[in-house]
């Protein structure tokens, strides 16, 4: 613990405090985060406004420990908030995820001024800690070993109207050597399918018309309460959530697709033709000293049953360049798996070292200029198929899900911007009448670029929804109401199309 010199002055808690929250790492990183804003409106603190940059009452990271540097980040962005925190009394910061789960005895020593520590397990004490950091004037750190409350229990302040994550499980039971996100979120624990039901249902009635089941490895949901069909039977059970339009699914795992979860995806209507299967390493001796637990012919095989039965499935992947041991030939078998499952997307990454990690001390550590010459051809060959399959799509007539925020460009281009059934981002021309997030718009695509899609002709036609009705509501009454005030409206997310980082084991 440090002393009180260390912490801030005490603060007029009926003055209005102000929260700011940064998110690293992958989605249920994310989607804890919504939790962490819920948390804090609950306890009376309004979100700060877009582009605060530290000026927040309380700043929250919300830390991923998969990157070699991921801790020199952290010290960075909190060595920069330092002299911000001394000349101003009352400010507070926080640190959790699963930095804070993996450093707990070295954050407050390395940083002196921060306020709270907290772990992966025990998101719901946030406010309590801060409030004892407060009123003690010292350090609280408290780091839960296991799962004190599945996290949906919590609040959540969820950023849209029309989209939702909707977790049906929390931990890993696998043992990837890359990967200490396991360790840190420990085992897997699902969810009842009634309460995941109970919860889209609730989501629904707001007015969300998509969502994506998140878990570590989502379908291995079911080894916690034994039932190995379990995923299948959650999805086709999604499929009879009248107003329900989009479900999708991230991120799954090889060894656990089996071949009733790809029947379900075609034969429920709502099930999109997309998933995101991550490969890592096409080489089998290299998936070996991954402990992936399956090889080459096996996730070919997947990639093919998918395309039999879902022919437009649009199918992206996690790749690691460069894991120790991996040689020329290795390589070029990931090439090849490359060639033949022909992604629309793969997300692609150097190797580094993750500490705490088996790959962190094996041999054959690849030198940075040879994993740096391969990661480039991997990318060069991904874009070439990403263009091609693209180019397929000139000419079909898409429904496309109005998105918020995903087309840097529209104000200037007058587009707007949205999702296919297949996650593929399309900007489409602005029709004359109002379209609002949430809507559905038919057109037909023009023009492919490797990322993206655009319909420059005439929308087809534009049909108001439910979700459009509920972002139209939130937005209004945001407008009239203080920043990060909860509305009680739609509480709802807006997952990543496609996760920047992979799945339950996240290769950031």
């Amino acid at each position: 613990m440090t002393s009180s010199s260390d912490r801030s002055p005490a603060v007029d808690v009926l003055s209005t405090r102000t929260y700011e929250i940064r998110t690293y790492g992958c989605q249920m990183n994310v989607h804890d985060s919504e939790r962490l804003a819920g948390l804090l409106e609950d306890a009376g603190y309004v979100r700060a406004p877009e582009g605060s940059d530290g000026d927040a009452d309380v700043v929250v990271f919300n830390t991923c420990a998969v990157r070699e540097n991921a801790d020199n980040k952290l010290y960075g962005n909190l060595g920069h908030l330092a002299p911000k925190k001394a000349s101003r009394p009352g400010m507070q910061i926080a640190v959790g995820g699963c930095l804070a789960q993996k450093d707990r005895d070295t954050i407050v020593k390395r940083a002196p001024w921060v306020d709270v520590v907290f772990g992966t397990h025990n998101i719901g004490k946030l406010p309590v800690l801060l409030e004892r950091a407060r009123v003690q004037e010292e350090a609280q750190v408290e780091i839960a070993e296991s799962l004190e409350a599945f996290p949906s229990t919590l609040p959540t302040r969820r950023e849209s109207a029309y989209a939702a994550w909707v977790s049906i499980s929390v931990g890993c039971n696998n043992t990837c050597t890359f990967c200490i996100v396991p360790a840190l979120r420990g085992k897997e624990k699902d969810r009842r399918p009634g309460d995941i039901l109970a919860e889209i249902e609730t989501l629904v009635a707001e007015g969300v018309s998509e969502v994506t089941l998140l878990g570590q490895n989502v379908n291995a949901y079911g080894s916690d309460i034994g039932d190995r069909e379990a995923f299948s039977k959650l999805l086709r059970a999604c499929g009879k959530i009248d107003g329900l339009e989009r479900v999708r699914f991230t991120s799954p795992h090889p060894r656990d697709f089996t071949d009733d979860v790809i029947a379900a995806m075609a034969e429920t209507p709502n099930v999109m033709p997309q998933l995101h299967m991550p490969l890592q390493s096409g080489s089998d001796p290299v998936l070996k000293a991954m402990r992936r637990s399956y090889r080459q012919e096996r996730f070919l095989g997947i990639i093919e049953k998918v395309r039999a039965a879902i022919p437009h499935a649009a199918i992206s992947t996690d790749i690691i360049v460069g894991f120790p041991g991996e040689t020329e030939e290795d390589f070029q078998q990931t090439l090849h798996v490359v060639r033949e499952a022909r992604f629309a997307q793969a997300f692609t990454f150097q190797y580094s070292k993750r500490p705490g990690t088996p790959a962190a001390e094996m041999d054959g550590q690849i030198p940075k200029k040879v994993v740096q010459e391969r990661y480039e051809r991997l990318v060069a060959l991904q874009e070439e198929i990403s263009w091609e399959e693209n180019k397929k799509q000139v000419g079909r007539t898409l429904e496309l899900m109005v998105a918020e925020g995903e087309g840097r460009k529209d104000d200037t281009t007058h587009r707007l911007s949205g999702r296919a059934p297949d996650n593929r981002l399309v900007h489409f021309t602005k029709p004359d009448q109002e379209v609002r997030p949430g809507d559905v718009v038919t057109v037909e695509v023009t023009y492919a670029a490797p990322h993206h899609l655009l319909a420059e002709g005439p929308v087809l036609d534009v049909r108001r929804t439910r979700a459009g009705d509920a972002w139209e509501k939130r937005t209004t009454e945001k407008a009239a109401k203080p920043a990060g005030v909860l509305l009680g409206l739609p509480k709802v997310g807006v997952p990543e199309p496609l996760p920047a980082v992979g799945g339950g084991c996240a290769v950031d």
